[in-house]
């Protein structure tokens, strides 16, 4: 089969941090976009000594190089869709709000602040550039519970309550968001809620018992861009990407586990037997 023409091929960026292990953040990303179909760029925002049982180090990237990063595929790349995952500190925060607005991306927020292991990835004083700057210009913000809670300040427990919290991240200045509840208890319940007099849209189904979850919000989020920058409407795009994950996370499941840990989800199931 011959390569797809530019005029055809589909991009997406992402702006993250890089897991060593190989699981989630950038890694995670650009096998997600790949499995897609779509051509992925990245920017790195931060190097963690990470496996599927800690992170053992963090080293984060100058402002200024990881707008260098960016700048340089975007004058490359006609690239429209972009996601954030580890942003790390304030100016790189402030700086990605900035080239998203000047660029005219469209922007998708995973609201990356503290790993499974407890580690924290986003200082607080950016938690609060993550409100005032970033959120204006999202498109979707996808944070889960605990993430919820640090924008918000209280913990959903419910469904009632997890559409509250939508509506209070689109009062922010997104223009959607998807609240997920894997934390809760019983099956996986997520909530997108679509503009400030959206319907909420209840997504669930039954949980799959595996260890191999490390990395489901950077997937999650980096394939909704995906399919976003391939023309499906937000609500489209995120049942999809929900149902794509949930097979990465199956096929991980039937797999020998990686990692002595809580291994990463099978990004490439689609290409395996």
């Amino acid at each position: 089969m011959s390569p797809p023409s530019s005029s055809t091929e589909r991009y997406a960026l992402t702006i993250a941090g890089s897991d060593s292990g190989g699981g989630a953040g950038i890694q995670a990303d650009l096998k997600t976009f790949a499995a897609l179909e779509v051509y992925g760029a990245s920017a790195i925002t931060a190097l963690t000594a990470q496996s599927t049982t800690e992170v053992r180090g963090v080293q984060v990237i100058p402002a200024a190089f990881v707008r260098a990063q960016i700048e340089t595929v975007l004058d490359d790349l006609p690239i429209r869709f972009a996601k954030t995952g580890m942003l790390a500190e304030s100016s790189i925060v402030d700086m990605v709000a900035s080239i998203a607005e000047a660029r005219e991306l469209v922007l998708i927020v995973d609201p990356v602040m503290i790993a499974e292991s407890g580690a924290r990835l986003l200082d607080l004083e950016a938690e609060s550039f993550v409100k005032n700057r970033l959120l204006p210009r999202a498109r979707l913000v996808t944070p889960n519970l605990p993430e919820t809670q640090a924008l918000l300040g209280a913990l959903p427990r419910s469904v009632p309550e997890m559409i509250s919290a939508a509506r209070a991240l689109i009062a922010l200045g997104a223009q959607a968001a998807l609240v997920k509840g894997g934390h809760l208890d019983g099956d996986p319940i997520d909530v997108l809620v679509d503009g400030d007099r959206g319907e909420p849209v209840i997504l669930e189904g039954p949980r799959i018992d595996s260890r191999a979850t490390h990395g489901t919000g950077c997937t999650y989020s980096a394939a909704i861009t995906a399919l976003l920058s391939r023309g499906l409407p937000l609500e489209d795009a995120v049942r999809a990407a929900r149902e794509y994950l949930r097979g990465a996370i199956a096929a991980a499941a039937a797999r020998p586990p990686i990692g002595r840990g809580k291994g990463p989800v099978h990004h490439l199931h689609r290409f395996y037997d």
